[in-house]
């Protein structure tokens, strides 16, 4: 294996994987280093699905970037020839006066985009399997849906390949450091050198960038899949995603059942761990609390338990993204961490990443998600 490249992405995952696929087609001579195989069931790249929604309660900045997103979903797929994307519709249901649904609405009426606003009545009688409570409201988007995790890494994966990136899997990097006008990666199988460097490793992004003075939480999360006791209620072509603020910045979210069962999680709220010590076990504590906003929410999909996986969100102090270079070496460029709602974004984020390491400009507004609001004092 060639020793030298351009650039050096650590982490193949939903960010890594989309980075290494869009430098690789813009002719750079590329290397992605990952600790274990892609996609893998560690970090926060797998679970089968992941929520895609455009008015982005969070902040209005994000749709811009969620719309090229659309865009290169529907680009990979058709290379591919796997389908990464499903529109379901989405509805974000909440009182009125929470985050869930004024930010859906802001950010609907900011990028003009087609929603529906339904009142807790209107919600029951169009999607029978939801119960809000009567003083909830919901915004529904008709683009929301689906995206595939371990689908779209791979997807990403095999078309670095087929444009010359060289993957390694399986390989950890112990550590990273700059000569001159270049940097040198140390693994616990070779050493490289590149002229710039993306580090997208998720929850090991602690490890590899000390030096920040921001801090960096692991939170364990539970995904869960019952068995629906009225199964047609369910079905993609006729029931959203959904998204619920049920509580002052309490969520929880779900699916439709693809066939696997009714997939939903809690959003936030799991405990903070190190992805080296979480308990990957599904505990009946974690089942407990997920039957009880069943129970209340969505009563025909509390049935027979089927199965559950832990996955990882990396925190960042606010919540939104860190998409930047690091402020000591300028060529290092620090990828996410996504804080749970980062996946949608994959696509798009990559191609932002690859042109941060090649120098190109940029359309989209990155100003949230730049480290010095943090305000952080390097040594």
């Amino acid at each position: 294996m060639a020793r030298e490249f351009d650039v050096i992405v650590i982490g193949l995952g939903g960010m890594g994987s989309p980075a290494l696929f869009h430098l690789a087609d813009k002719s750079a001579k590329v290397l992605g280093i990952e600790q274990f195989v892609s996609p893998h069931a560690y970090g926060s790249s797998h679970g089968e699905t992941r929520v895609i929604r455009e008015a982005y309660f969070e902040n209005p900045i994000y749709v811009p970037l969620v719309q090229r997103a659309y865009e290169l979903w529907d680009q990979l797929s058709a290379e591919s020839g796997e389908t990464l994307y499903l529109k379901t519709g989405g509805i974000m249901i909440g009182p009125p006066g929470t985050a869930v649904p004024d930010g859906a609405i802001r950010s609907a009426k900011e990028h003009n985009l087609p929603h529906e606003i339904l009142s807790s009545s209107e919600i029951r009688q169009r999607y029978p399997a939801l119960h809000p409570d009567d003083d909830m409201i919901g915004v529904l988007e008709p683009r929301a849906g689906i995206v595939f995790p371990e689908k779209c890494v791979e997807a990403h994966l095999q078309g670095a390949r087929k444009r010359g990136a060289l993957i390694s899997t399986e390989e950890q990097v112990l550590s990273w450091h700059p000569e001159q006008s270049s940097l040198s990666v140390k693994t616990n199988k070779n050493q490289y050198s590149c002229r710039k460097l993306i580090v997208a490793a998720g929850a090991w992004i602690r490890e590899l960038v000390k030096d920040l003075g921001v801090r960096f939480e692991i939170e364990r999360q539970v995904l869960h899949w019952f068995a629906a006791k009225k199964p047609g209620l369910f079905e993609p072509d006729r029931f959203p995603i959904h998204l619920w603020e049920y509580e002052p910045n309490k969520m929880f979210y779900g699916f439709p059942d693809l066939g696997s069962g009714v997939k939903v999680a809690l959003h936030h709220q799991g405990e903070i761990v190190s992805p080296e010590k979480v308990d990957r076990a599904v505990q009946d504590h974690d089942i407990k609390r997920m039957r009880e906003l069943l129970a209340r929410y969505l009563p025909e999909a509390n049935g027979e338990y089927l199965r559950g996986t832990v996955c990882l969100y990396t925190n960042t102090p606010d919540a939104h993204f860190l998409i930047d270079c690091h402020p000591l070496h300028s060529n290092v460029i620090l990828a996410s961490p996504c804080s749970g709602h980062g996946f949608k974004f994959a696509s798009s984020v990559g191609e932002v990443l690859s042109k941060m390491a090649l120098d190109q400009p940029q359309k989209l507004d990155l100003s949230l998600f730049c480290l010095s609001r943090f305000g952080s004092k390097l040594p």
